[in-house]
């Protein structure tokens, strides 16, 4: 999926995607990534979530990566801040109050520049990007975070009823990517409705290191 789809959705508002609080997945679930107190938790593709600032107040520092200027300058309005920026090639870095922010293509960005993380929020990463991305961006993961734990949500519906994003990313396939490099737990499924045109189970997963 050319980066350009993500940026035209933002351009012309189209972001029904995004949640009008943080999602109660992290919020019933981050307990289970047993972590301590300025812990790193990185958030990749982020939009403008609501989730980072409901980190921040639980005293994590978030880490996250962002395609969209439109979107990071609307979660910088939510959090009301003016970060510090910084351009590193063709990366943009912003920092404020308890959170990094790598403005651009999230395969452009480096261990180096991310730094230390000791946990991964993946609410909306993987399921946004077709197969043949996810394969890339998975291995990409693994590498930008030294195989940090994971709190990994996914879908699970037929992709012949709806066309993604997001896409629906099975069980098998969860496995597929993870397995030799994590521990897999589900921790529960849910079931919803997806863009009121699909039944779908969301699936929270719980992924630590060591298989």
């Amino acid at each position: 999926m050319d980066p350009e789809f993500w940026l035209m959705k933002w351009h012309n508002n189209e972001t029904g995607f995004h949640e009008q609080e943080a999602n109660p997945n992290l919020t019933q679930n981050i307990h289970r990534l047993s972590l301590a107190p300025g812990s790193r938790i990185f958030v990749p593709l982020c939009g403008k979530t609501l989730d980072i600032p409901w980190l921040i107040k639980q005293g994590y520092y978030v880490v996250a990566a962002e395609l969209s200027t439109i979107a990071i300058a609307q979660l910088c309005q939510q959090l009301d801040i003016i970060p510090d920026s910084t351009k590193i090639g063709d990366i943009t870095r912003y920092d404020g109050p308890g959170f990094t922010l790598f403005g651009g293509d999230i395969f452009h960005i480096t261990p180096d520049m991310l730094g230390n993380i000791d946990a991964v929020y993946d609410r909306a990463a993987l399921v946004a990007l077709p197969f043949e991305m996810r394969v890339r961006y998975t291995k990409h993961l693994r590498d930008l975070t030294g195989t940090a734990p994971q709190l990994l949500i996914t879908f699970d519906y037929d992709q012949q009823k709806m066309d993604g994003p997001p896409f629906a990313v099975i069980a098998n396939e969860v496995e597929q990517h993870y397995i030799d490099h994590y521990s897999i737990t589900l921790l529960h499924g849910n079931e919803i409705n997806l863009k009121g045109k699909v039944d779908a189970q969301e699936n929270v997963w719980l992924l630590k290191a060591g298989a």
